[in-house]
C-alpha cells in the first residue's frame, strides 16, 4: 500500500493516474499535481476512485520540496516536460523521495538530450539511499526492457538492433504532434545518429529512411532518428554491432514540417514581435491541437517493437518483439490515444516494480539494467501485450 505523486498532467500523467486507479492494493494513494490545476481536475473527474490533486510549478524546486513534504509520498512519477526532469530530481533527493521518469533531460535553449545530466546524479542519489528510473515508457522504456528480455532468454550476444516506431493513425487534422509539440519537434528536425563499429554516425534530418511491412498495418516509410534509448543501451549491451532508431511519418506530415521550418516556425531562439520576445516553436505549440484532444477521433494502430540479430549456441538467430495498440480501444478505455497510453501504461508498472520491491536499488538505474520478467508478465496484463516472432 503507496502513496504516489504524479507530476504532470498531459496525456500521459492522465494515462498514469488512470492505470494507477486500476490497482489499488499497490496504489493505495494517487496525488496528481500540475501547474495547470483544471487539467488535475479533469482526470479527477474521470475515475471513480478518489484521488488528491495539487497545484505545483515543476520548475520550482522550492515550490516541488514545499508539496513533497505536505504530501509525503513513497514514489515521484515525473510525466512533466523533460526539460523540468533536474529540478524533479532535486526535489527528490531534497526531501528522500524515489523517482521515475519516461524520457531524459532536455536543456530548454538547446535541442539536445542526454543522459549525462541525469547519470552525474548517480553518487547523489545512491548516497541519499534512493533510487531513481529513469526512461520507464514505451520507446524509451518497453523497448529497452524487450533488449533485456531478449539477452535473457533469446541470445547469447546481440549484435543489431533496429527500434521500429509505427503510428498508423489518423487523428483528423491536418497537422498535430502525438505527445508535446515542443519536444516532438525539437526530436524530429535534429541530425540524426546511430552506432555502427564502435562509433556514432550522424545523419542529416530525416534524410535516412526505408520501408517496412508492418505487422497489422502494412508497408510504411520509416526514417532513422536518434532517440535516448540508444545511448543506454550501448552501455549496458556493449556486444552491439550496430544500433539504430526508425520513425514513421505520413507525407502530409513530413510537408507541413519542413514548411514550419522554412519559414522559421520550428526556432527555439527567441526573436522580437511587436517589442516582444517570443520563442517562435512555443508559439505554434499554442497554435497546434492539444496532444491530449486528439484521442477522441482517432483510429488506427501503432506498432512499435524491436528487430534483433545475435548469436544463440554459436548459431545465427533474428528475432522480433513487439506491441500493437489501437487508439480506439484505448480511448473507450480511458480516453487517452494510444502514444501517452503506450507510454503511461509502462510508467505505472515501472512503478509498481519499485514499490513492490521488485526492482530495487540506490542510485539512477535505466530499465534495462532490471530482470526484465516480472515487467513483461504485467505490460499485457494491464493493455500492451507483446509479440515474438523468430524468422
Amino acid at each position: 500500500m503507496s502513496k504516489v505523486l504524479i507530476i504532470g498532467a498531459g496525456g500521459v500523467g492522465g494515462v498514469v493516474v488512470h492505470k494507477c486507479a486500476q490497482v489499488p492494493e499497490v496504489f493505495s494513494e494517487i496525488v496528481l499535481a500540475s501547474r495547470t490545476i483544471d487539467k488535475c481536475e479533469r482526470i479527477k473527474s474521470q475515475l471513480s476512485k478518489p484521488i488528491e490533486t495539487a497545484r505545483v510549478d515543476a520548475d520550482d524546486t522550492r515550490e516541488l520540496v514545499r508539496l513533497i513534504r505536505k504530501v509525503s509520498p513513497d514514489l515521484i512519477i515525473n510525466t512533466a516536460l523533460p526539460y523540468q526532469d533536474l529540478s524533479i530530481m532535486d526535489a527528490c533527493l531534497e526531501t528522500g523521495v524515489d523517482y521515475l521518469d519516461t524520457a531524459n533531460y532536455e536543456p530548454p535553449d538547446e535541442a539536445r538530450f542526454c543522459y549525462k545530466w541525469q547519470w552525474d546524479y548517480q553518487e547523489k542519489f545512491k548516497e541519499k539511499g534512493i533510487m531513481a528510473l529513469l526512461g520507464c515508457g514505451f520507446d524509451p522504456g518497453v523497448t529497452n526492457i524487450f533488449c533485456a528480455h531478449a539477452a535473457k532468454n533469446h541470445f547469447d550476444e546481440i549484435h543489431y538492433l533496429d527500434i521500429m516506431d509505427c503510428n498508423a493513425g489518423d487523428h483528423g487534422h491536418p497537422f498535430a504532434t502525438n505527445f508535446n509539440p515542443e519536444i516532438n519537434i525539437r526530436e524530429v528536425t535534429a541530425p540524426g545518429k546511430y552506432y555502427e563499429n564502435c562509433k556514432w554516425v550522424e545523419t542529416a534530418p530525416l534524410s535516412v529512411h526505408k520501408a517496412f511491412d508492418f505487422p497489422e498495418i502494412g508497408p510504411k516509410e520509416m526514417y532513422l532518428l536518434y532517440h535516448e534509448e540508444l545511448e543506454s543501451l550501448i552501455k549496458n549491451f556493449p556486444s552491439l554491432k550496430r544500433m539504430r532508431f526508425w520513425m514513421t511519418f505520413s507525407q502530409e506530415y513530413l510537408t507541413h514540417l519542413r514548411v514550419l521550418e522554412n519559414v522559421g516556425m520550428t526556432r527555439i531562439d527567441p526573436v522580437n514581435f511587436e517589442g516582444h520576445e517570443i520563442t517562435p516553436l512555443k508559439f505554434l505549440k499554442a497554435l497546434l491541437p492539444e496532444p491530449s484532444s486528439l484521442g477522441e477521433n482517432y483510429r488506427g494502430k501503432t506498432c512499435i517493437g524491436c528487430m534483433i540479430e545475435g548469436i544463440r549456441d554459436e548459431k545465427s538467430k533474428k528475432y522480433y518483439i513487439y506491441n500493437i495498440c489501437d487508439h480506439a480501444e484505448c480511448y473507450r478505455e480511458i480516453k487517452a490515444q494510444a502514444v501517452s497510453y503506450t507510454t503511461g501504461v509502462p510508467a505505472m508498472i515501472g512503478a509498481m516494480m519499485m514499490l513492490t520491491g521488485k526492482w530495487k536499488g540506490k542510485g539512477v538505474y535505466n530499465v534495462e539494467e532490471f530482470d526484465p520478467d516480472p515487467f513483461m508478465e504485467k505490460l499485457g496484463k494491464y493493455g500492451l501485450p507483446w509479440i515474438e516472432k523468430i524468422y
